[in-house]
């Protein structure tokens, strides 16, 4: 079981801090540019504080055009606590503030309960003034609070603690796994190819057919091209070739002792090859390499595909606690899940993928 200075999931324990009353005063701010120490306070949270940097705020500035609200709590001069915001609007589905978006992880960071409290107060205030259907805090605990209405818990994050060698990784892996991971090692046609803005373009053209072939609208190339420019070494893409053709291909963020995959595609023509269970050994190898402690695959609803598919490579389930402040209408009207875009879905289904370039960008920048 892997504990939570792995995780980073203690960071979001808000009910069990302490809640007693502070010796001075604190003082809660509201700016669109970040405070001289954000990143700072962050460092002692670990893979949690990742998820809120300062750089989390220009990449979706540049590449998705939320605009940043940054939200901290001071105490004798110093930061104690923090929420990062960004105002997504649309003139499709309306106006959110959302922390944080894409990410699966966001919320509140801060010293005690009580600190990340007076931190809601301010979101929620802010909610108000700028009038949005909600506000939604993706923590991985309940923060209690009177104006979090709502709360969505259908899926669960899922991370695998890793060993210190890749020969324990793969003598970790159950024997069917190694099977199917080792079909496609002894194919000579498949070759797998590690880049940073050299990958950007084949990452690129196989999320895009995935996402059509799954009817979601892709997230614009610059959201990529500005995580690779934010996050530096700490960000690459792994590729799987066939003839010169990229057919599986993931983005990786290694974090503070965690990487994460916020993205990863295949094309489905190809899947007689286990491409895509290539791409994953050579993710979690590469990340055994760097030294790191977990690899985050990404939220699963329990027993789906995607969930039983992490299962078998020995991830755990851990609790995903999206809290709301629900304004207006219901948190599940843009989800795709609710069955209100089947129709809409099985058109996209049917695009052709140039189309998809060009107009799904706008569309999923306006979706929470």
């Amino acid at each position: 079981m892997m504990t939570h200075t792995i995780t980073g999931i203690a960071n979001q324990d808000l009910a069990s801090m302490s809640s007693a009353p502070t010796t001075t005063s604190v003082l809660v701010h509201h700016e669109t540019n970040s405070p001289s120490g954000w990143n700072e306070y962050l460092c002692k949270w670990g893979y949690d504080g990742f998820h809120l940097q300062t750089e989390w705020a220009t990449v979706f500035a540049k590449g998705l055009r939320h605009r940043p609200q940054f939200l901290w709590a001071e105490q004798d001069r110093r930061i104690v606590g923090v929420l990062p915001l960004m105002h997504i609007t649309g003139p499709v589905f309306g106006s959110f503030l959302v922390s944080q978006p894409y990410l699966n992880t966001g919320g509140v960071l801060a010293d005690s309960a009580q600190i990340a409290s007076q931190l809601i107060d301010k979101a929620v205030t802010l909610a108000d003034s700028l009038n949005v259907k909600h506000l939604e805090v993706r923590h991985e605990s309940r923060s209690e609070h009177p104006r979090l209405n709502s709360t969505n818990t259908e899926k669960v994050h899922m991370r695998l603690e890793l060993p210190e060698t890749t020969e324990q990784l793969w003598t970790g892996l159950k024997s069917k796994l190694r099977s199917q991971v080792r079909k496609p090692l002894n194919d000579s046609s498949l070759s797998v190819q590690f880049g940073h803005k050299d990958q950007l373009k084949n990452f690129y053209e196989v999320f895009c057919q995935n996402m059509r072939d799954l009817g979601t609208p892709p997230f614009s190339k610059r959201l990529f091209e500005e995580m690779l420019n934010q996050f530096g070494d700490s960000a690459e893409i792994c590729t799987v070739m066939t003839n010169g053709r990229p057919i599986a291909s993931g983005f990786l963020l290694h974090g503070p002792e965690v990487t994460l995959i916020p993205s990863a595609s295949s094309l489905r023509e190809f899947n007689y090859t286990a491409c895509n269970m290539l791409m994953y050994w050579h993710c979690l190898k590469r990340s055994v390499e760097r030294g790191q402690k977990a690899f985050d695959f990404g939220r699963s609803s329990v027993d789906s595909g995607t969930f039983k598919f992490k299962q078998q490579w020995g991830a755990e389930a851990y609790p995903a606690v999206w809290q709301y402040c629900l304004r207006k209408g219901d948190i599940g009207d843009v989800r795709p899940s609710s069955g209100k875009f089947d129709k809409v879905i099985a058109v996209w289904q049917k695009l052709p993928i140039w189309l998809t370039k060009l107009i799904g960008p706008e569309i999923v920048r306006g979706i929470p």
